[in-house]
């Protein structure tokens, strides 16, 4: 799960899927994914007590304070929010924008609508380095289970004096964000920052099931976030992929609850979610006038306080039933929408699209007359409000159309940097991925370190032995061993004149080792657990997902790099790997609309662009490639995620999935005699019977599995549990 959705296997996914509809079904709010990721993490129990038997520190959690400014805080954030005297411990269980120039009645100012943090005014942006934001936290007091929760006096004094909480139970802060860039992140890339710096003792707590330094074998920040957004992201397509529920973004709802409110004749049940989409598709269409031009009218509406102005709606509208109505009311206004229009285009003229997903419960957009806009998706957040208050930028210079074999690349000095593992008395050692110019020309820079001790010792040229261990795969030794020639020139220091194994890829981790004084050189590869399969590659080696997504890609290999005798599929597959957008995680994503030019690198003839779609069309549907949108700025640069006051583009995305490789008898390797049905089972607390005690040699045990994780002086078992060993059961 680590891996990612798409490599989990069926069987587990439906178990994970049975688990999260009865968390979704047991929560009185919507479960956004980070939610629904620390009901399985940290072992949310559905019999009532919540998170109040979990390994959680409450005494670790981030406090925030009605009013005052706060740090980050995204939905799924563990928090205890001050009061006068017991501490409320509290989920974060939803969030969004409470900007002060929203009316009482929901009539948003244009600017606002998709205005960027620290926004001073229309067209105005900010100018501070750290902006600032006013949200609305939506706070679960009840998820740590009785035991933890105040009492309902307690609570109703609380929201009467409205010094530590609202009215409604909810909490307002002034958000500062590190960055512009920051403030614009997705909500699983936030909630993954805030448990590796804030959260990171709850994360990696020795007491959940399984702890994440034990899922990808180590404390790496790199591999942390890895396998964290690997998860993220099973859980994601686990959500959006049951047929009980329903989402609205992040937040997952079950159908039963939706149909239950549209069946509602009270307050914020169906006949008031058939007058809100009313009043927002009518909100544009101007009246009658017998003489003149109609003008173009926009109208923005914000969901959460709209839903205030319906009678009775105040007591549904407390705590977490907050969030529950606005995604309700959210999913309904996206229904009717798709249901009755034409790409929000209705009969009555009025184009209606949401345009900001995240101020004030969600903004929709009514625009008359809407035919004269050019069509996209209504339900993508397009910023039009804001995008409208900003002067009029100059059309972009075109660019010049080069070949895609020579495409430059935008990363090319960030990618596949080297890590400096030990310089001292006794050597230099680095780590850094084979790059395919590596490969070709039989090339390896050097270290700095390395390159200076060099040029005192030896001068400017001289003949070194380089020692290959290509582990569990070198055979020839010719290649073990070899005579290089070490080159320190002004522009480049490297060692030349190397012989690279068959096995051996662009992306491929190299571990340099080169003692002070040494004639020798030793180079080795790093298995890793189990052999996987990424894209069309095969290997049990580590490696750098951004190399290999970028130089292992069609066309490209130890004898050259080009595009020449490619079809439509391995063209389309090329291009998206070597031009789009790079992730930090290996993920490349290309303007839909520029893919043509960049493969051929001019406008292609109909035939040609035609074969490109239909390739897309093929990848997209074996699911190797995938659509997602992106955003273009004033300047035409594509960014991904989508900024909210830009407007929308499609992009193909190609996702280097790592998928473990099943071998006959369920061993791992290539003739390996493991038996079927055996499985690793990691490290874990087990609960013991009353009266039963832990050995010293399993208090021993865990202390051992804590300085595994990262815990310096090891931790102490908690009462009534022992610890299990790792060990493999099975057949």
């Amino acid at each position: 799960m680590t891996m990612g959705h798409d490599a989990v296997p069926e069987l587990e996914r439906e178990r994970l899927r049975r688990y999260l509809g009865a968390v979704v079904a047991a929560r009185p709010a919507p479960v956004h994914t980070a939610v629904a990721f620390n009901a399985v993490y940290f072992g949310y129990d559905l019999g009532g007590e919540g998170y109040g038997g979990s390994p959680l520190h409450l005494d670790d959690f981030p406090v925030i304070t009605f009013g005052e400014r706060a740090p980050v805080l995204p939905v799924g954030a563990m928090v205890c929010v001050a009061t006068g005297s017991d501490p409320l411990y509290a989920e974060i269980v939803y969030r969004e924008g409470a900007h002060p120039e929203v009316s009482a009645h929901g009539d948003v100012p244009a600017w606002v609508s998709g205005a960027p943090a620290g926004a001073a005014g229309p067209g105005e942006p900010g100018s501070g380095s750290t902006p600032r934001r006013r949200e609305l936290l939506v706070p679960d007091v009840h998820a740590f289970g009785p035991a933890l929760s105040l009492s309902p006096a307690q609570l109703h004094r609380l929201r009467t004096r409205r010094r530590w909480i609202n009215a409604d139970g909810h909490v307002v802060v002034d958000v500062c964000y590190p960055s512009a860039e920051g403030a614009g992140r997705d909500d699983l890339a936030a909630y993954a920052d805030h448990l590796l710096t804030t959260a990171r003792e709850q994360l990696l707590s020795p007491f959940v099931p399984v702890s994440l330094a034990e899922l990808v074998g180590g404390t790496r920040d790199e591999d942390l976030r890895a396998g964290l957004l690997g998860l993220l992201d099973t859980v994601r397509g686990v959500l959006n992929s049951s047929e009980e529920l329903r989402t609205w973004g992040h937040y997952a709802m079950t159908r039963t609850s939706l149909a239950e409110c549209w069946r509602d004749t009270g307050p914020l049940g169906g006949d008031d979610l058939k007058s809100l989409a009313a009043a927002v598709e009518h909100a544009a269409v101007p009246a009658k006038r017998r003489h003149g031009l109609i003008s173009p009218v926009s109208v923005y509406t914000a969901v959460g306080p709209r839903l205030r102005g319906f009678p009775g709606a105040a007591e549904q509208l407390m705590g977490v039933g907050y969030a529950a109505a606005v995604c309700r009311a959210n999913v309904a206004l996206a229904d009717v929408v798709q249901r009755d229009s034409d790409q929000g285009l209705f009969a009555n003229g009025s184009r209606v699209t949401l345009d900001d997903a995240f101020e004030s419960g969600g903004v929709w957009r009514s625009h008359h007359p809407g035919d004269a806009e050019p069509p996209g998706d209504p339900l993508a957040p397009a910023g039009r409000g804001w995008a409208s208050t900003l002067p009029a930028q100059p059309e972009p210079e075109p660019e010049a159309e080069l070949d895609p074999i020579d495409l430059p690349l935008a990363d090319e000095a960030a990618l596949g940097p080297s890590e400096l593992l030990q310089s001292d008395a006794n050597g230099v050692v680095w780590r850094a991925p084979l790059r395919l110019a590596h490969l070709i020309d039989g090339w390896f820079p050097l270290h700095p370190d390395v390159v200076r001790e060099l040029r005192r010792s030896y001068g400017r040229r001289s003949t070194l032995r380089l020692e290959l261990d290509h582990v569990g795969e070198m055979s020839d030794e010719k290649e073990a061993v070899q005579d290089v020639t070490v080159e320190l020139g002004d522009d480049m220091d490297r060692v030349t004149g190397i012989l690279w194994p068959q096995g051996f890829f662009p992306g491929l981790m190299l571990e340099i080792r080169w003692v002070l004084g040494d004639t020798v050189i030793r180079v080795a590869t790093m298995r890793l657990k189990e052999r996987v399969r990424v894209g069309d590659r095969e290997t049990n080696h580590c490696y750098d997902t951004r190399v290999l997504t970028r130089e292992d890609v069609p066309g490209s290999g130890r004898h050259g790099d080009s595009a020449v005798g490619l079809g439509p599929r391995q063209l389309v597959m090329r291009t998206v790997r070597r031009c789009g957008l790079l992730t930090l995680d290996g993920h490349a994503l290309l303007d839909r609309s520029v893919l043509p030019s960049a493969v051929y690198g001019r406008r292609p003839a109909p035939s040609q662009a035609a074969a490109l779609e239909s390739a897309v069309a093929e990848l997209f549907a074996e699911r190797v490639l995938e659509p997602a949108l992106g955003s273009r700025d004033a300047w035409g640069q594509p960014h991904y995620p989508a900024r909210d006051q830009q407007p929308v583009i499609p992009l193909i995305g190609y996702r280097p999935v790592r998928r473990r490789v099943i071998r006959p008898w369920g061993g791992t390797e290539p003739g390996g005699a493991g038996l079927p049905g055996i499985q690793f089972v990691p490290g874990h607390l087990r609960r013991l019977r009353p009266g039963c005690s832990p050995s010293e040699v399993q208090r021993a045990a865990f202390r051992d599995h804590c300085r595994r994780l990262g815990k310096a002086d090891g931790w102490e078992l908690p009462f009534g549990y022992t610890f299990v060993t790792e060990h493999t059961r099975g057949h």
